[in-house]
């Protein structure tokens, strides 16, 4: 697929990005796509270009552009490196709500410029932190969200004034949530209360279970598994074909 790297202006800098799209002549609807904690690199490049070959243009950022030009993860050794996991949990940390909603305005303004997209409304779709990013984005950027999905996302539902099930309200997207089984980060619970929040806030959605544990779509990550990352994938299809036209 056809790949432009690039950088968005922000608020707080340069943000590199690459921007996925499918072979032909577009324009084509456009789909933020926000990387796991590891932050962009290959695999989510070669996500974003399968994701495009459904017919969207598609954004992976580097979400950690204020820590500047930083070393990355390595998937299979950060979380049992010590020094790793706490750099890694200082740049996540670094990825606050301001930001995710600061960072998705330039996005999308970016999106609406570029030839190659048509249309002022778009797509966000996330795995773990961006799964958690992609349904902030689309309580925070109302306006600009038609459709948002997050695939074993972690902190949607938490005891913090800014957690992201408090704004279903404000929510005027279709929702897809995937979660992953025994998820601390996602539990039963807070699928339930996360469904009566989106439900009494009269928002389209899907909570849907994958028999897969955390990471199940991403393939270097440890828990990738093949079966359930190719039931996102028609999840991704048919969710965004339904409501991204």
């Amino acid at each position: 697929m056809p790949t432009i790297t690039d950088s968005v202006t922000t608020p707080d800098g340069s943000c590199p990005v690459s921007l996925h799209t499918p072979d032909g002549e577009g324009p084509w609807r456009a789909i933020v796509m926000y990387p796991d904690a590891g932050g962009a690199r290959e695999t989510f490049r070669e996500m974003a270009d399968r994701l495009a070959g459904f017919g969207y243009a598609v954004l992976v950022p580097d979400v950690y552009y204020r820590n500047g030009d930083w070393a990355p993860f390595s998937m299979a050794t950060v979380f049992s490196d010590p020094k790793e996991r706490q750099r890694l949990f200082s740049m996540i940390a670094t990825v606050t709500p301001e930001h995710m909603t600061s960072d998705a305005g330039a996005f999308f303004d970016y999106l609406a410029a570029r030839p190659e997209v048509r249309g002022e409304s778009f797509g966000t779709t996330g795995y773990c932190m961006g799964g958690r990013t992609s349904v902030i984005v689309a309580g925070r950027v109302p306006e600009r969200v038609v459709a948002a999905m997050s695939f074993h996302g972690g902190g949607l539902v938490t005891e913090e004034p800014d957690s992201p099930h408090l704004l279903a309200d404000r929510i005027g997207a279709a929702v897809y949530v995937g979660g992953a089984k025994d998820d601390r980060a996602f539990t039963k619970k807070d699928a339930e209360t996360l469904e009566k929040a989106l439900r009494g806030a009269g928002v389209e959605h899907t909570i849907e279970w994958y028999d897969a544990l955390h990471g199940f779509a991403v393939p270097d990550n440890g828990p990738y598994d093949e079966q359930a990352a190719e039931k996102h994938w028609a999840a991704m299809r048919s969710f965004f074909g339904n409501h991204l036209t």
